[in-house]
C-alpha cells in the first residue's frame, strides 16, 4: 500500500530526576550532600533512509517517546544520558507541525538528520543547591519534561519527470515502455491509484526518474476524484510531460483536455507553471489521430514542444526520450521552500509576543485554575516528597507573582488551587 501522508505524536524522553544523597564515609563527620545529578532524555531524530519508499510504517506506529534519562545516584554518580529515538523516513519527507502548519524541514538526502522532539535536561541533585547558609540540602529537581509535538509528514516523491494527464491517455503503458516499472494497465479510469516510478535510460546512456500519477480531472485542486491527494508529488519535479489522447477515445477535445490540466496544475500550485513542459501526443497509431493533431498545433502554437507518439507501438518514443534528457540537462532544480545560501552568516531577529507565565481561571465549583507552560514545567520538576523542595517551589510562585495574582482574583484563605491533576490550599499569610 502506498501511504504519503500521515499524522504522528512525539515526545522528547524526560530528563532523569536527581537525587538527594549525603556522604556516609567513616571517619568523614559530617560529609555533606553528594547526590548526583540526572541524566538527558534522549531526541526523536527524523533520518532518511533511501531503502524507504512510502509512509506504510507509520500506519502501525503513530506514537514515538524517546527513553528517559537515568536518575542519579549516591556519591555524585550522574545518571546515563538516554539514546535518541531514530525513526527513518524516505527521501522526500517534509515535517510540518500539525499545531502551528509551519514546514520544520524538507528531508531529501540520504542520511539526513532532524531533531523533531527534543529531550529534557536532568534534574539537579542536592550537591548543587549547597550554599553557605544550607550546606546539606535536602532538596533535588526532578527531570525536565521532554518537548512533545504532534507533526504531519507528507511525502513528495522524487522524480525528475512527472506524468500529467486525464485518465486512461496512456500514462502508465508509456512508463512501462521506457522503463522497468510494471503499473497496473487496463481500460477504466483510475486504473493507476498510487504514482509509480521508472528509472528511464536513454541510448547514449543519460538517465532520469519517472513517475506516472493518478489521472487528473476538472477540480482535482479542489480534491475532484483523486485530486491533491497526488498532485503533491508533482512539486519536486523538473519536467513535466504532459500525456494527451490525440485519439479523442473518449470523445473530449485534445486542446480543451490540455487546457484543463493546465488550469488545475495552476490552481493547486502558481509555482508548477515555472516547469518546462512537453506534450506527447499519445495514441498517434488510431484513426483521426493525425488530424487532431494538425488542430492541436495550431492552438498551442510554439509555446510548447509536441511529440507525437504510440506507447502501445512506440512510436516516436525514442525522440520524446532524448527531448525530456536535453530539457534535464538545462533545467534547474525548483525547492519547494527558499533555500539560504550557507555562505551567507546572517542573524535574523524576531519579535515574539512573550507568553504570560501563568494564567488563572475559575472553575464551575469555584476553585482557581492555574495553567502556563513555565508554571506546568516548575510543578514537574519539583519533589513534593522532601519539604524542602516544596518551600522551593512555593517561593518560586510568590517570585512569579502567582500569590499577588490569587488574591487580586479573589482567593481567600483555605480556598482550592488546582494545577494540572492536582489540588493545593490557598494559605493567605503562608511565611517561609
Amino acid at each position: 500500500m502506498f501511504v504519503d501522508q500521515v499524522k504522528i505524536y512525539v515526545k522528547g524522553g524526560d530528563g532523569g530526576n536527581g537525587m538527594v544523597a549525603f556522604r556516609r564515609e567513616k571517619y568523614v563527620p559530617k560529609g555533606g550532600p553528594a547526590g548526583g545529578d540526572g541524566g538527558k532524555g534522549g531526541d526523536v531524530v527524523f533520518v532518511v533512509d533511501e531503502g524507504l519508499r512510502t509512509l506504510m510504517d507509520f500506519r502501525y506506529q503513530r506514537h514515538f517517546k524517546a527513553p528517559r534519562g537515568e536518575n542519579g545516584m549516591s556519591k555524585n554518580q550522574h545518571g546515563k544520558n538516554a539514546e535518541d529515538l531514530i525513526v527513518k523516513v524516505p527521501p522526500g519527507t517534509v515535517v510540518i507541525d500539525a499545531d502551528t502548519n509551519e514546514v520544520l524541514a524538507d528531508l531529501t538526502e540520504a542520511g539526513q538528520r532532524f531533531v523533531v522532539a527534543k529531550g529534557g535536561r536532568g534534574g539537579r541533585g542536592n550537591t548543587r543547591f549547597a550554599t553557605a547558609s544550607n550546606p546539606a540540602p535536602e532538596i533535588a529537581e526532578n527531570g525536565e519534561p521532554g518537548e512533545e509535538r504532534n507533526i504531519i509528514l507528507e511525502l513528495k516523491l522524487l522524480a525528475d519527470v512527472g506524468l500529467v494527464g486525464f485518465p486512461s491517455v496512456g500514462k502508465s503503458t508509456l512508463l512501462s515502455v521506457v522503463s522497468a516499472a510494471r503499473p497496473k494497465i487496463a481500460e477504466y479510469h483510475f486504473t493507476t491509484l498510487v504514482p509509480n516510478l521508472g528509472v528511464v535510460e536513454t541510448e547514449d546512456g543519460r538517465s532520469f526518474v519517472m513517475a506516472d500519477l493518478p489521472g487528473l480531472i476538472e477540480g482535482a485542486h479542489q480534491g475532484v476524484g483523486l485530486g491533491h491527494q497526488f498532485l503533491r508529488h508533482i512539486e519536486r519535479t523538473r519536467v513535466i510531460v504532459h500525456v494527451i489522447d490525440m485519439a479523442a477515445v473518449e470523445g473530449r477535445d485534445p486542446y480543451n483536455d490540455y487546457l484543463v490540466i493546465n488550469e488545475e496544475l495552476k490552481q493547486y500550485n502558481l509555482r508548477l507553471t515555472e516547469r518546462p513542459q512537453i506534450v506527447a501526443a499519445n495514441k498517434m497509431d488510431m484513426p483521426n489521430a493525425e488530424e487532431n493533431l494538425r488542430r492541436f498545433k495550431e492552438k498551442v502554437g510554439d509555446a510548447v514542444p509536441v511529440f507525437p507518439i504510440s506507447a502501445a507501438t512506440r512510436q516516436g518514443v525514442r525522440e520524446l526520450l532524448f527531448a525530456i534528457a536535453d530539457l534535464l540537462e538545462t533545467t534547474p532544480e525548483f525547492p519547494l521552500h527558499e533555500r539560504e545560501d550557507p555562505a551567507v552568516q546572517r542573524v535574523v531577529y524576531k519579535y515574539e509576543k512573550e507568553e504570560p507565565p501563568f494564567t488563572i481561571t475559575r472553575a464551575s465549583d469555584g476553585a482557581f485554575i492555574l495553567a502556563g507552560d513555565k508554571i506546568e514545567k516548575l510543578f514537574k520538576m519539583t519533589d513534593f516528597s522532601r519539604e524542602e523542595s516544596v518551600r522551593r517551589f512555593a517561593r518560586q510562585l510568590k517570585a512569579m507573582g502567582v500569590d499577588d495574582a490569587l488574591r487580586e482574583r479573589g482567593a481567600k484563605d483555605g480556598d482550592t488551587i488546582r494545577l494540572l491533576d492536582y489540588e493545593f490550599e490557598f494559605v493567605d499569610d503562608w511565611d517561609e
